[in-house]
């Protein structure tokens, strides 16, 4: 008897469900790297378009910690009465920063110390007061007649030991070049609104070489970089001819732009009244030295240099009007970020299949 021809199904079943779950997985990465792609992309396009940080209060009012409510600025009364210091935490030209304590908060105390600088100081207050937002250190309170400012108080204290934090065993997560990147983010930021402030363009003076500007900036607990030190904000006016000159002294090193170099050779003593006052694309030219600080020497930091050389290229022009703005320079920092986070999520699914 001729037996009929039996098929087994059974073979081709494993291949089936092995293709199904296999496009399922695949339909699945990509889904997931798309949500996030997208995510991030709304994220990183609107840091920094909205000046105003939602947890702020009215001008002339603070929150601190989790205390929903918002309080007045302290008095000189307030300050005096309430405000314990703890220790000196540093010394500055103008000021002297102690770690203090108000109603269990810790928080700065910033007092004067050389009477000579007293201008800088206020100025300084001035411009805290003036610039309350999220690139801008929180003020607590002031007392003019003393000279005291008090502010909130961050831990991890200025970008200057940002290498030595990243190396905590707490934040060694955060020693990526994504993160690094981020912080140079926050950092062009920051420029980007000094230059485009209520008061006007100002020029961050405060910055004759990469320590100095370092010293200027706070690292928040969040991995968020704050501007601390408004002492030296001069004003730029272009409609009104004014241009601006930072300090009275001579300025060297290859860190300060070309500009700020005195133009007349070494056989001409250097004189304060005949130096050419400058813009704020001085600032734009010490971006590309602050960033490498901030890229650092971790995997992947490398890739990062690269795509910003071009505009790194454009920062270090000679002639500051061929420089670009910070704005320009953010907009293509956020660029790189997205599309280098797009191109890790692609080589992740690539991987995983």
């Amino acid at each position: 008897m001729e037996k009929k021809p039996h098929f087994v199904r059974r073979e081709f079943l494993p291949r089936e469900v092995s293709s199904v779950s296999l496009a399922l997985l695949l339909g699945a990465v990509l889904l997931l790297n798309a949500l996030l792609y997208l995510c991030l992309t709304k994220f990183y396009s609107s840091l920094g378009r909205g000046e105003t940080d939602p947890s702020l209060c009215p001008f002339g009012y603070f929150r601190l910690g989790t205390v929903k409510n918002c309080s007045p600025w302290l008095s000189c009364e307030a300050i005096n009465r309430e405000v314990r210091k703890l220790k000196c935490v540093g010394e500055g030209a103008v000021k002297k920063v102690f770690l203090s304590e108000w109603k269990e908060n810790k928080v700065v105390l910033s007092q004067l110390t050389n009477p000579e600088l007293k201008e800088d100081f206020l100025h300084g207050l001035k411009m805290l007061k003036a610039l309350q937002s999220k690139h801008v250190v929180r003020l607590l309170g002031y007392c003019e007649q003393q000279f005291t400012i008090l502010t909130e108080y961050h831990p991890l204290g200025s970008l200057r030991g940002l290498n030595e934090t990243l190396h905590i065993p707490r934040y060694k997560g955060m020693n990526t070049w994504h993160r690094r990147l981020m912080l140079a983010i926050d950092y062009v930021s920051i420029i980007r609104y000094l230059h485009n402030s209520p008061l006007g363009t100002l020029v961050m003076c405060d910055s004759s070489d990469l320590d100095k500007v370092l010293s200027q900036y706070l690292l928040t607990s969040d991995f968020h970089v704050l501007v601390n030190d408004l002492d030296a904000l001069p004003l730029v006016n272009r409609s009104a001819g004014r241009l601006v000159k930072c300090g009275h002294r001579e300025l060297q090193g290859k860190f300060v732009a070309p500009e700020q170099h005195w133009p007349y050779g070494e056989e001409v003593p250097f004189e304060d009244d005949l130096m050419p006052p400058y813009d704020e694309k001085t600032d734009i030219w010490k971006i590309p030295d602050v960033s490498n600080f901030f890229l650092g020497h971790v995997e992947g930091s490398d890739i990062v240099r690269l795509h910003l050389f071009d505009i790194h290229a454009a920062c270090k022009k000679k002639d500051p009007a061929e420089r670009p703005s910070a704005q320009e320079v953010l907009d293509t920092y956020r660029k790189v970020l997205t599309l280098l986070i797009r191109e890790t999520a692609m080589t992740g699914t690539r991987e995983m299949l």
